[in-house]
């Protein structure tokens, strides 16, 4: 009971100043976070409307420049642009605050604003808007940090937008819809692929199906070390790889996925097998069988269910992997989820996370009752 007692108090000698050093590693700061919430407000307010439905659209828009970063004298600063959209300066700094007025546009009509960056395609969303009853609005915001990394005369957009006509299906949930089936048979050709490959494999990187010859050890060892060092690389980095090699697109989504499934269903695969029960070898060996006759009617008939439980199961996995290799380059939803949050479209892309959310939901059901009912 003493040592007991001493064992506790040592541990929590030891846990003390190790949640210390981990606190103070990991920069966390409760008071940002409540601090930081109301930036997080339109986002999550973003995320809980997702863009399924929309009707035909108009908008009227004004614009005009700024200079980001002010440089020289602010008097000299360009002005061009529309008398009814008006800076607090046009000469700032990044996160330097503005203050933006808009007026003749339509009365009570809720609108955007959005930066063209010099040098760059598309276009950042800001802070939203509405007007009032005579058409004017007023904004106060920030600069963001990517026009200062761009240096020059850059453009700001007031777009105010209304709805016109019926209701019809959103681009954004077409592209999704297109999208996310591409995700699962992305996953499902990875998982076919890596599964062909790793069952032999599994057999070389089992320690009881292997003989204790020299020869044998060594080609276990080197497949166990084959499955070591490619699960040691993320996904992640493959699919960059890929991307870089047969171009961006699903196809290079399948090879990352189907050289990280490799390693993780061979290293179940071979542990599996050396896990099945050794009676059914010693008999069958005891008939004079050679070695192949004894991996086909003894070991195979005892790995069967096991290796299709995984193959499934890393299928469901490979659905949410396959969703984030895409933001690399990988294919399938991720790649548009990484667009529309690059973009600042957080109705959209909340229209793709949803439907990951589904199909992820979906898949592990689906792959419950299959595993259930083929094991």
């Amino acid at each position: 009971m003493k040592h007991r007692r001493l064992r506790t108090i040592f541990l929590i000698v030891i846990a003390i100043p190790l949640y210390i050093w981990s606190w103070n590693a990991t920069q966390i700061d409760l008071g940002t976070l409540i601090q930081g919430a109301p930036k997080a407000r339109p986002i999550l307010t973003d995320l809980v409307q997702p863009s399924l439905f929309e009707r035909g659209e108009q908008s009227e828009s004004r614009e005009t420049s700024l200079r980001v970063p002010c440089t020289g004298d602010p008097a000299l600063a360009p002005v061009g642009g529309d008398a009814d959209l008006a800076l607090s300066s046009t000469c700032l700094d990044a996160r330097e605050p503005v203050t933006i007025q808009g007026s003749g546009f339509r009365p009570n009509t809720e609108g955007r604003l959005y930066w063209q960056v010099t040098g760059l395609q598309g276009r950042l969303r800001d802070e939203r808007f509405t007007t009032d009853a005579r058409g004017n609005f007023t904004v106060e915001t920030d600069i963001p940090p990517l026009l200062a990394e761009n240096p020059g005369d850059h453009k700001l957009l007031a777009e105010a937008t209304w709805e016109v006509g019926g209701l019809a299906p959103s681009e954004a949930l077409r592209v999704t819809i297109n999208k996310i089936i591409e995700t699962v048979f992305l996953a499902l050709m990875a998982t076919t692929f890596a599964a062909i490959l790793a069952v032999p494999l599994s057999f070389l990187g089992a320690r009881n199906i292997m003989p204790k010859t020299g020869l044998g050890n060594a080609v276990y060892i080197i497949t166990r070390t084959f499955f070591n060092l490619t699960r040691s690389i993320e996904p992640l980095i493959l699919a960059t790889i890929f991307a870089i090699w047969v171009s961006f697109g699903p196809f290079a989504g399948v090879l990352a996925l189907t050289v990280s499934t490799i390693a993780n269903l061979g290293k179940l695969y071979s542990e599996a097998a050396e896990s099945i029960e050794l009676g059914p070898l010693e008999a069958i060996t005891a008939t004079g069988a050679n070695r192949l006759q004894v991996v086909w009617y003894a070991v195979v008939p005892q790995i069967t269910p096991p290796y299709i439980s995984f193959t499934v199961y890393h299928w469901d996995i490979n659905v949410r992997m396959s969703t984030i290799i895409g933001f690399v380059g990988g294919g399938g939803i991720g790649m548009e989820l990484s667009r529309w949050i690059n973009q600042l479209q957080w109705n959209n892309a909340a229209t793709a996370v949803w439907a990951i959310v589904i199909v992820v939901t979906l898949m592990d059901y689906a792959s419950a009752v299959v595993r259930e009912k083929l094991v």
